[in-house]
């Protein structure tokens, strides 16, 4: 198989895995216009996909990639905000998975256990997808592997977007922890969630072998998560035994006793955080409310004080009033009796 077909193969698989991605999200009452968009989004980047792969990230432009899809360039950062998310545009998807699986609606599994399903779900699809399009040659992922790891900039987009799942792992266990998502323990366990995803992304590098079909592949992949999952659910005491050279039995017992009492204390401060958190919450939910109350009575007193100067204004008129009609009458006692006296002449 020369270059170009083999890169043809790898653009033929991301084509398929994004068509099955989208239309697994589209829903029975999608109009003509949604339907147009998707799969203008889907052209460009397969289309991007393929100049990338051929002449290199950095070689191609936006301009000619719009050229290519018949669009303008204007369309083209529409739909991605940067040109390595041309290649790299499955962050929104993963967010979603993430958010489902270990936010506060999620089944009632461990967060571990949560982030092997979604590998799952995502080697299963991928297999369906190299079966069906008769993609038995595993090596052609490393064509878009070397594409990242030989493009700086995407390199960078790629931690950026890892750093980013963390973050969102880290959020969504929190809230539905009930405790500050900046905890040391909210932001570990983002961190060492996605570093399964990465364990399981390096072993799909590593067995992406042409002697290797996509069910031997998908097995291979997921018995090294599986692996890297069950040491991080028991917690890392026993790789650390190890790594110490405790092997004697009395040595395990201490090493074991060692992780109970660790897991107690990691326990313990979960709860002071957690007992933290909601009070700080309550605080500020308090000053919020007290802020309300004060802003209501600057609010109150702004127009009992604009009421008050509004009456005094009123009788300062009054008494102007009175002091212009007493002066008329005046005028007019004056008028009268002075045709008094003309009268009585």
């Amino acid at each position: 198989m020369d270059e170009k077909s083999g890169q043809s193969g790898v653009l033929a698989w991301l084509h398929s895995l994004r068509l099955q991605s989208d239309d697994a999200a589209v829903s029975d009452n999608e109009g003509l216009r949604e339907r147009k968009k998707r799969h203008t989004r889907q052209q460009i980047s397969d289309t991007a996909t393929m100049m990338f792969l051929l002449d290199g990230f950095d070689a191609v432009r936006v301009t000619e990639i719009a050229a290519a899809c018949g669009v303008s360039e204007k369309t083209v950062y529409n739909y991605f905000p940067t040109k390595e998310s041309l290649v790299l545009d499955q962050k929104d998807e993963m967010i979603d998975a993430i958010e489902r699986e270990l936010g506060p609606d999620a089944p009632h599994a461990s967060p571990v256990d949560a982030m092997v399903t979604i590998i799952k779900s995502k080697m299963e699809e991928f297999v369906q997808t190299a079966e069906r399009h008769g993609l038995n040659d595993m090596a052609l992922l490393r064509s878009f592997n070397d594409l990242v790891e030989n493009t700086p900039s995407l390199r960078a987009a790629q931690f950026d977007m890892t750093e980013r799942l963390s973050l969102v792992a880290a959020r969504v266990m929190a809230l539905r922890a009930g405790v500050d998502p900046q905890s040391p323990e909210a932001q570990i366990a983002g961190d060492a969630l996605l570093g399964i995803w990465r364990v399981s992304y390096r072993s799909f590098i590593r067995y992406a072998r042409p002697d290797v079909t996509p069910r031997e592949f998908q097995r291979l992949v997921l018995e090294e998560t599986t692996r890297a999952a069950r040491l991080l659910d028991s917690g890392l005491w026993s790789f650390a035994m190890v790594v110490q050279g405790r092997d004697t039995r009395e040595q395990l017992r201490l090493a074991a006793d060692s992780s109970l009492e660790a897991r107690a204390q990691v326990l313990r401060a979960i709860r002071q955080s957690k007992q933290a958190w909601h009070a700080a919450k309550k605080t500020m939910n308090e000053h919020d409310a007290g802020t309300h109350r004060q802003h209501a009575t600057r609010d109150a007193f702004s127009e009992t004080r604009r009421s008050v100067l509004e009456a005094k204004q009123s009788v300062e008129q009054a008494k102007r009033d009175i002091l212009k009609v007493r002066d008329e009458v005046r005028q007019q006692a004056k008028g009268v009796k002075a045709t008094s006296k003309s009268k009585k002449r």
